[in-house]
């Protein structure tokens, strides 16, 4: 079964997360295909706005850990090392595989000349907090959570979420949202101004796809100078020279001891115990 799944529906293209067994987390191959149909919705002139959802009760939970922890994908690392650069210490080298590609997809997220929504139904953590928050409204069933998570494991975060979360709540707050990672539930996050409504579990879907259809609806031209203006004036015209430090600070430290002990802690299912270094 594919992980990535695409659909339209009249206007709206439908980009689904589907791998529910790992929390639809992104290895390398979910993160290649998420970009390729990433690309391809923003690039469709026929579809009008686009919808990033998960599976019910799970959005997404970023970079799969398993797969980073058995090293990545040997053969597709080599594009990684040019001749006479060394690979990434530790774990980074996995991380580099999967957040080229997710970096990739968000920037396309961002340029997009039409709106896109996040649905997020369940869990979004780490790197799927970061896509949600890449995307132009995010709509949360009752049951959603949002967590920056990074540090749980010792890293830097990625994805866009240094980069949006001063932007979105001010300085004070993504400071708290990194420092203390608390978990936020659907309601705590639409007041904080991370979401834009939250509707009920039973018939989400539904509700966001009708939604999807009155942007596509819309005046999508218009929505889409727009977008591209509040971009300026939102400093993101920077944002890909932002996901480019996001993406060489989270290798390096994913060569540190305290990720190595991020790790371990994770699938001991226990606090990690770190050291500092």
């Amino acid at each position: 079964m594919q992980a990535i799944r695409t659909e339209r529906i009249g206007g709206v293209g439908i980009l689904t997360i589907d791998r529910p067994e790992r929390w639809n987390a992104m290895d390398v191959e979910t993160a290649h295909a998420f970009r390729t149909a990433g690309l391809r919705l923003a690039r469709d002139e026929s579809v009008r706005a686009v919808v990033v959802r998960g599976t019910p009760g799970i959005f997404c939970s970023g970079a799969d850990l398993r797969y980073v922890r058995e090293g990545g994908e040997p053969g597709d690392l080599g594009y990684l090392r040019p001749e006479g650069r060394q690979e990434p210490p530790g774990f980074g080298a996995a991380f580099q595989q999967i957040l080229e590609y997710l970096h990739s997809a968000i920037s396309e997220i961002r340029r997009a000349p039409k709106p896109f929504v996040a649905a997020v139904d369940g869990v979004a953590a780490a790197g799927g907090f970061g896509i949600a928050m890449a995307c132009d409204l995010v709509f949360a069933s009752e049951r959603a959570s949002f967590e920056w998570a990074y540090g749980k494991t010792g890293l830097t975060g990625a994805e866009s979420s240094t980069f949006l979360l001063p932007r979105l709540l001010g300085f004070r707050r993504a400071m708290d949202l990194v420092l203390r990672n608390p978990r936020l539930d659907a309601a705590a996050a639409r007041d904080l101004g991370l979401v834009n409504e939250v509707f009920p579990t039973e018939g989400f879907e539904e509700r966001v796809l009708a939604e999807g259809q009155r942007l596509a609806e819309g005046p999508t031209r218009a929505f889409g100078v727009a977008k591209a203006l509040l971009n300026r004036a939102a400093g993101l015209d920077r944002l890909d020279a932002h996901l480019g430090q996001e993406l060489e600070e989270l290798v390096r430290v994913a060569g540190t001891e305290d990720f190595a002990a991020g790790i371990e802690g994770f699938f001991a299912k226990r606090p990690a115990r770190f050291g500092g270094r």
